[in-house]
This record gives C-alpha cells, sequence and structure tokens, in this order.
C-alpha cells in the first residue's frame, strides 16, 4: 500500500467520523428542542387548570375541586422546579453549536481529499493539513456536550436511509445555471 493510500484512507475515515458526529450532534440538538417543547407545553397546561381551578374554587365549594387544584398546582411546581435544574434548550444550542463547528472541518476533510485525489497538493502539504485539522477537531471535541447511542442511530438512519447530505446530479443541477449541469 502506498503512502498515498494510507493517507487517504485515514483521511476518509476521518471523514466520516466527522459526518456522524455532525449529524449525531444535529438530532441530539432535536431531541432537546423538543424536550424542551413538550415540558412548555406541559407547563402551560398545568399552570392553566391550576389557575382555572383556583377561579373555580371562589363559585364553587367543592372538596374534590380544592384537592384536584391543589394537587395540579403541586405537579406545576415540581415541573417547574425540575425544568429550573434541567435545561433543555441549553443543552440543544450546545449540541447546534458543536455541529455547527463540526460543519466546517467536514468540509475541510473534503476538501483535502479532493486535493489529494486530484494532486493538487503534495503529501508533505496533506500530512499539514491533517495535523490542523485534528488539532481543530480535538478542540471542539474537548467542548462537546455528551451524546447517546439513541442519537447516534438516529444520525445513522438520516444519513444511510434518508441519505441527507447527499445529492443526486439532477438535484443538484436544479440550482445551476444550464452552463455548469452536469446531466440534461
Amino acid at each position: 500500500m502506498s503512502e498515498f493510500s494510507s493517507l487517504e484512507d485515514q483521511l476518509r475515515e476521518c471523514f466520516g467520523r466527522v459526518v456522524y458526529a455532525h449529524k449525531t450532534h444535529e438530532k441530539m440538538a432535536d431531541r432537546s428542542s423538543n424536550t424542551l417543547r413538550r415540558f412548555k407545553l406541559t407547563q402551560i397546561v398545568l399552570s392553566a387548570l391550576t389557575a382555572c381551578g383556583a377561579v373555580s374554587i371562589v363559585f364553587v365549594d367543592s372538596l374534590y375541586l380544592k384537592i384536584a387544584t391543589a394537587g395540579i398546582s403541586f405537579i406545576t411546581l415540581f415541573v417547574s422546579g425540575y425544568m429550573k435544574s434541567f435545561d433543555p434548550g441549553g443543552t440543544a444550542q450546545k449540541h447546534r453549536d458543536t455541529a455547527a463547528s463540526l460543519w466546517p472541518l467536514r468540509e475541510s476533510y473534503l476538501s483535502l481529499l479532493t486535493d489529494l485525489r486530484m494532486q493538487a497538493i503534495t503529501h508533505a502539504e496533506a500530512l499539514k493539513q491533517r495535523e490542523e485539522l485534528q488539532r481543530k477537531l480535538a478542540a471542539v471535541y474537548k467542548g462537546a456536550p455528551q451524546t447517546d447511542a439513541d442519537a447516534y442511530a438516529n444520525a445513522k438512519q438520516a444519513l444511510e436511509v434518508s441519505e441527507e447530505f447527499t445529492f443526486s446530479d439532477a438535484e443538484i443541477d436544479r440550482f445551476m445555471p444550464a452552463s455548469l449541469k452536469k446531466t440534461e
């Protein structure tokens, strides 16, 4: 195996890892955003029920209504307290920020592979760029929030089955002027 193909193989492996990491962080951000949305909706519903119960108690003297209102009020307090210590919105933003930081690295690996394949750069230049990309990638991973197996499975589904970030020539041609189209 030549030095070129060994380097290309390693860069392809790194590119693949960055593609998966990027998509996994996007999926984690989506899940955290959905969790936030569910909790906020729950808070609104519980607050509305508590308010309705409190107003109803003024007009109806029912022990059942008082107990139900107190119970709902307690649940509302619990959910609000839980949300104070649990920040799915902040977590979602951290995952979005990590994905945004991974995107240019992903594209840089792809460009480096292209340059290497076209022999537009020397082996030594490619090694230097690889080291710089690995340094930048390590810095992103150091500050990145944890992902989980579910997010990875969602990323795998999105990349392999739904083919997110994969385009046919015809799809790309729809955005191109006639002079740059690859297919007709």
